[in-house]
């Protein structure tokens, strides 16, 4: 009897819970996997304390998001790479609203046998690599930059994205700024025809092929280097030093554009000027609907939005992501004030 009585128990404690989710307002988003890490706690937190809010979040990439949310499928959209005045055109009327919610960067991600130290890459050495013309690691532009560390006599793996992605975007548009051969021949966006290199869905798919393939190199997210243990090098900005990835090197990048940043918040911070920027750095957007058309979820996105302006910011920096600046903050609370319901 008394197993009898904690199997009921059991049984109206899941089905509570299930009623509690079914109740729930549910609120759906897609795209970018850059910052996914953060997106899950800030979802997570939130409904903590707003149980009555669930929000879905796949990670599809930013590409995918862009599109969903141009086909109104999802409830909001994610991405690493601002839109193009040609995608928000193809909106079929509904202006999409851009809100940075945090900074991060693209790494140079390698697995080369034998070598555990951070890789000095010069903007000529990394844009070549990725161009195919590069194809050894002991090759002389990137030996001469790392004359401690022996390099082997070994082919030179390349991995990128296979689907449409911000963190490509991110890395294909500071490769654009640095070498005028890769903006002519591939040029900047979510995808590229790659001349050379392995592809790998997502972040996750990237980290993944790299940790496989020996003597591989590819672009990831900070956070995915860190989380998988893969090495990564540093890159040369345009003020000619070799700078690592951080949350004070990604800040100073942001710093550069913080006291301009345009109303619609779609910029590029990739090569800027300042001696400690790191020069593969990105905002990251959430894509919003101007009109909402459920006044429910749209109001459970203007108080997320404000939610995430101030007390989620403090989740960014465990995580490894860089809060937005203080400027940035202020601009887009009022930028919340145009949305609007239908």
């Amino acid at each position: 009897m008394r197993r009898f009585f904690i199997g009921l128990m059991s049984v109206g404690l899941i089905a509570s819970s299930s009623l509690a989710w079914a109740d729930a307002l549910l609120v759906n988003g897609a795209g970018a996997t850059f910052p996914y890490p953060i997106y899950s706690k800030w979802f997570d937190e939130y409904h903590k304390n707003h149980p009555e809010i669930q929000f879905n979040y796949q990670s599809i990439g930013s590409g995918g998001g862009i599109r969903q949310i141009t086909a109104k499928t999802v409830d909001f959209g994610a991405s690493d790479g601002p839109m193009t005045d040609a995608q928000l055109q193809t909106a079929e009327g509904w202006t999409i609203l851009h809100f940075p919610t945090v900074l991060g960067g693209d790494v140079p991600a390698y697995n080369i046998e034998g070598v555990t130290d951070k890789i000095n890459f010069t903007q000529r050495a990394i844009s070549e690599i990725f161009l195919g013309k590069i194809t050894k690691w002991n090759d002389p532009e990137i030996q001469s930059s790392n004359p401690d560390i022996k390099l082997p006599d070994a082919a030179i793996v390349v991995v990128h994205r296979s689907d449409g992605s911000g963190t490509t975007y991110c890395w294909t548009d500071f490769l654009s700024k640095i070498s005028p051969e890769w903006k002519s021949k591939v040029g900047k966006g979510t995808s590229v025809n790659w001349p050379v290199g392995l592809g790998g869905k997502g972040n996750e798919g990237v980290a993944g092929l790299i940790k496989q393939t020996p003597n591989s190199i590819g672009y990831v997210e900070l956070i995915y280097a860190t989380q998988n243990n893969i090495t990564y090098g540093r890159l040369q900005n345009k003020a000619g030093k070799f700078v690592n990835c951080t949350l004070a090197s990604v800040s100073e990048a942001a710093a550069s554009v913080a006291d301009k940043m345009p109303a619609d918040f779609r910029v590029s911070i990739t090569n800027p000027p300042g001696a400690d920027a790191y020069p593969a750095s990105t905002f990251t957007w959430l894509l919003i609907y101007k009109t909402q058309v459920n006044k429910d979820k749209g109001q459970a996105l203007i108080d997320f939005l404000k939610w995430m302006l101030t007390d989620g910011q403090k989740f960014t920096q465990d995580l490894g992501y860089a809060p937005l600046p203080p400027q940035v903050v202020e601009m887009e609370k009022s930028a919340i004030e145009k949305i609007k319901f239908q």
